[in-house]
């Protein structure tokens, strides 16, 4: 049975992603203010060899991506869905890095007060096209490396950017968990969840983010009515970090942040689902 695609409201996305980008510009303030903030920069992350400011080169490239950017021409590239986006956008990963790299010799290099003002105006470039005919003309397409998006398709992938590495920071600066915009975290939770759908298509098990997704994935028997015999189900934070590699499925059980019941219910080896 073909699964329905989900749909995400544009003007609550568009809102999100701006309480998001505000939020992650706060941290970075609270960052670049601290008497440590060049030690902290040099901070390790859990993205490889990247260091905070690394990541944060990464995260400005991503919130300044979109202003000014040409609509897809009539004959470009095929289109491309969010879970597609999902499982190809790690294909990227070596570009990504270099950019990041080149982002952070360049804006991104100098003092603690130069970094925050690179990205002020990262975030200063992505407010301003929020409210603007950019982004109100949802069937615009863009062009990205991996093929042609709606712009309201795109702008739900900044939103798993800045949740995904919003909490990269948090991690790697030893901060409590990041204050993020509640309807960017679940709309991040259910299209990775969704991405797991797609990836593993079947009805054996069914996974559980509450209160913002249910799927059924893994090839196997697919249950009709009643509680299914094969059911994982975990919290907003805990989902998050396994479907994007951040942590992995025997931590989390032994941490107990997951509940599994069912033989099939191991789903570490459909993870993760972005890398």
């Amino acid at each position: 049975m073909t699964r329905k695609t989900r749909s995400y409201d544009p003007a609550k996305v568009r809102a999100a992603l701006g309480a998001q980008t505000e939020a992650l510009r706060t941290a970075v303030h609270r960052l670049c203010d601290d008497p440590g903030a060049e030690r902290l920069l040099e901070a390790p992350t859990r993205l490889g060899d990247w260091r905070v400011r690394e990541l944060l080169a990464h995260l400005a490239a991503q919130l300044a991506w979109l202003p000014g950017r040409p609509a897809a021409p009539e004959q470009g590239l095929a289109p491309l869905g969010l879970t597609g986006w999902v499982a190809q956008v790690g294909t990227q990963a070596e570009q990504v890095d270099a950019q990041a790299r080149e982002q952070s010799v360049a804006g991104f290099a100098g003092a603690p007060r130069e970094l925050a003002a690179a990205f002020d105006e990262a975030a200063g470039a992505l407010f301003g096209i929020l409210a603007g005919p950019e982004v109100l003309d949802e069937k615009r397409r863009v062009e990205i490396r991996l093929g042609s998006m709606t712009v309201a398709d795109l702008l739900v992938t900044r939103l798993v950017e800045t949740v995904v590495h919003a909490d990269d920071l948090a991690a790697a600066l030893g901060w409590a968990p990041f204050p993020h915009d509640r309807f960017a975290l679940a709309s991040v939770c259910r299209l990775l969840a969704d991405a797991l759908a797609d990836q593993v298509p079947g009805g054996a098990v069914e996974l559980r983010v509450p209160p913002v997704a249910v799927v059924q994935a893994v090839p196997g028997p697919r249950h009709t009515r009643g509680t299914p015999p094969n059911v994982v189900e975990m919290d907003q934070l805990t989902w998050l970090r396994l479907a994007t590699g951040r942590q992995e499925w025997a931590e989390a059980v032994e941490a107990a942040q997951i509940s599994a019941s069912g033989e099939r219910s191991d789903l570490s080896g459909f993870l993760p689902v972005l890398r």
